[in-house]
């Protein structure tokens, strides 16, 4: 069901409103990590994404994290942008950011990598590199902000993930879009913020092939979201109904860490 336009107005306003609180308390929850999700899921003994144990404080805590996500993807706009700036902005160097050091960034042969394609689609044949760079791209110079505090201004390009959802024939009623990794990292996507205009499968930083440290040779550039939700890496796409979670996310992230 369509929004009238007075409800989608008032709707931008509350998102423009709270969201900046909701990344905020995000933020402090992880840097005071007593506080945070993972944290309390430690000390209880929980596995979050499962409630074993099935305690009153392990319920709360996953209770508390999934009503976060539905207030967000309620908040959230499919038409709303995020800010892009201009070239003299873009920081340089820009700053490596994993769960390890840049010594163990994995080694990718561009020879042999595909991109392996499963779940609710049409077409599950595998691309190439040279197939995926036939296809239209998209530039965009954008703010990564990082759940730790800190933000830079990169410039990314690749293909809008929405038209290659749309290329492989994928279900778009589909609640999540998954991701894997060479780097063992997983994560996924509510469909709406998959065919955000601004979601890219990109191929290349700062107007050349993705360096190893950012992602080579592709990975998800999703600016509306905080930057744990922009897996490097890829190796797999999947569309599916089923909850996928992600690496952070199943340690007690906010799974839906819009901005």
């Amino acid at each position: 069901m369509s929004r009238d336009p007075t409800e989608a107005k008032r709707l931008r306003d509350l998102r423009r409103e709270i969201q900046p609180e909701l990344v905020t308390l995000e933020r402090r929850l992880f840097l005071r990590s007593g506080l945070s999700l993972g944290a309390l899921s430690l000390l209880s003994g929980c596995d979050l994404s499962t409630g074993t144990n099935g305690t009153l404080i392990d319920r709360t805590l996953w209770a508390m994290s999934r009503a976060n996500d539905r207030v967000q993807a309620w908040l959230f706009d499919p038409n709303t942008l995020a800010p892009t700036y201009p070239a003299s902005m873009i920081d340089k160097p820009f700053r490596f950011n994993a769960y390890y050091p840049p010594d163990n960034v994995p080694e990718i042969d561009e020879a042999t990598w595909k991109l392996d394609v499963s779940g609710l689609v049409s077409d599950k044949t595998p691309w190439t590199l040279p197939r995926l760079r036939a296809l239209p791209q998209e530039s965009q110079i954008t703010r990564h902000i990082c759940i730790e505090g800190w933000s830079q201004i990169g410039q990314w390009s690749g293909v809008p993930l929405k038209s290659f959802l749309e290329r492989v024939g994928a279900d778009l009623t589909a609640k999540y879009v998954g991701f894997k990794c060479a780097d063992r990292y997983y994560g996924s996507l509510d469909m709406p913020s998959a065919l955000h205009p601004q979601t890219v499968l990109a191929l290349d930083f700062g107007g050349e092939a993705l360096p190893l440290e950012y992602g080579y040779p592709l990975r998800v550039r999703v600016p509306t979201k905080l930057g744990f939700k922009s897996p490097k890496h890829i190796v797999s796409v999947f569309v599916t109904n089923d909850y996928p979670g992600g690496y952070w996310e199943d340690q007690g992230y906010n799974w839906f860490s819009g901005i």
